[in-house]
């Protein structure tokens, strides 16, 4: 065991004790309601980092949601790493679904449970412990950037980037915001599928009408809706709209079983689309209807609906462009409006993909430090389904940094979901990882 591992293992009980104070607070920034919480989580953001060591601390601003920034200067000649993570968190959902409340932080076998824990709280946790373990002096310079919107779209972040580029310039970037491919075995997040949505309204009637006088000739707005969004896949579950981008997977095998047992797929329930798992969870676009508003069935009655309206959802593969692909969606809903339908589409968020070419020193020191954190297990390569829009922008204002992707998470997780926990054994893991990180950044 080396002395920075022995020195983390020494730490996490401090460690696990902030992150369990950080996850009390309900930092729900897409809730107004928690602004105050949110203003609440970044002054105890500053006052940890203040204590872990950093001379130089601020909360800053810029028409959103509190971020926090700290900086540790960097010794002649060495490296400066950016440090990021994120303290505000999704909302809950029925509290009632969870085992434990979701602003109780509870330890039941092996993991830590309740909203934050995982994302992306222990990120910031991971952060504090790398530092500690050098005695609040790393071998790199280090700045801490932990932002307060990511959950909402880090509408406000490009101009915090911009305002404070200077102070946030680096050699390398670590975003401790992904996940690990599996327990057991590290994984560096080298593409992420872009997103973006539109809400699409359907009109048939100016106004409701009787189902029975009518009916069989006039058609209603929720079937033509159906209709509609039926025309967004093949037979086979395929995305049947033109013009889309397609990737290349890494090579890694998904097996069945954990698939299944992952994603929480009823017993029966056939995959949709063609390819292997990874391929299409990775690098293909894919199409969700994320809600209807339509006439609900406690008020329903017979009367055929005037209008309806859905949400879509669409994920771009990684080196896709996000402007046309939702501009290629909104083409193909106005197309195919069934039987002469009124269809308008309002355009909704946009965020790009993202995709590195993980080769280089700081790549290769990022491996090394995972396979000695994880006894020796060699980290692999990951696609993740999901977005995290705000990483290409990284990558644009500080195009000469090494982006290196990291997570706290695993495949059980539920991060967003009920009983969202952390798994404290990896946990240490990450936390050892970052630590030998920082000092072969320095070697490198």
């Amino acid at each position: 065991m080396t002395d920075l591992t022995s020195r983390v293992h020494d730490l996490m009980p401090s460690v696990l004790d902030d992150l369990e104070s950080l996850a009390r607070i309900p930092s729900i920034w897409a809730q107004p309601e928690h602004h105050d919480d949110v203003r609440r989580s970044a002054v105890e953001v500053e006052r940890l980092l203040q204590e872990a060591g950093f001379a130089r601390t601020k909360i800053v601003e810029a028409g959103g949601a509190p971020a926090v920034i700290a900086h540790h200067p960097a010794p002649p000649g060495a490296p400066t790493v950016l440090l990021y993570a994120h303290h505000d968190v999704q909302p809950t959902g029925d509290p009632a679904l969870w085992t434990s409340p979701p602003f109780v932080p509870t330890r039941r076998g092996d993991r830590l449970y309740g909203r934050g824990t995982a994302d992306d709280k222990a990120g910031l946790a991971a952060h504090l412990a790398a530092f500690r373990a050098h005695g609040g002096n790393p071998p790199v310079g280090v700045t801490v950037f932990v932002e307060g919107e990511e959950e909402s779209g880090s509408p406000s972040l490009v101009a915090l980037l911009e305002q404070h580029r200077d102070e946030l310039t680096a050699d390398a970037i670590i975003i401790a915001d992904s996940t690990n491919w599996a327990i057991g075995v590290p994984a560096l997040t080298v593409t992420l599928r872009g997103m973006v949505d539109c809400v699409v309204t359907v009109r048939t009637l100016d106004h409701a009408v009787h189902s029975g006088m009518w009916g069989g000739v006039v058609p209603d707005a929720l079937t033509t809706l159906c209709r509609l969004v039926a025309t967004l896949h093949d037979a086979d579950g395929t995305v049947a709209i033109e013009g889309l981008h397609h990737a290349v997977a890494a090579d890694l095998e998904y097996p069945e079983d954990r698939f299944r047992a992952e994603s929480s797929v009823l017993p029966g329930v056939e995959q949709i689309g063609h390819g292997s798992i990874v391929q299409r969870l990775w690098a293909e676009p894919a199409v969700s209807v994320l809600g209807i508003d339509a006439t609900p069935v406690a008020t329903a009655s017979n009367t055929l609906s005037p209008s309806a309206r859905a949400k879509i959802g669409m994920r771009v593969a990684p080196g896709g462009d996000a402007a046309e692909h939702l501009a290629a969606l909104v083409a193909h809903l106005e197309k195919h409006a069934p039987f002469g339908a009124e269809v308008t589409v309002e355009r909704g968020e946009i965020g790009e993909s993202y995709a590195v070419d993980a080769d280089g020193p700081a790549y290769d020191a990022a491996r090394s430090s995972f396979r000695d954190a994880w006894d020796g297990t060699d980290p692999v390569d990951i696609g993740v389904g999901g977005s995290i829009p705000f990483i290409a922008e990284f990558a644009r204002i500080f195009p000469e940094a090494a982006v290196l992707v990291t997570g706290v998470e695993d495949p059980d997780t539920r991060a967003h979901g009920i009983d969202e926990g952390l798994h404290l054994g990896e946990f240490t893991k990450v936390c050892i990882a970052e630590a030998l990180l920082l000092q072969r950044l320095a070697d490198s």
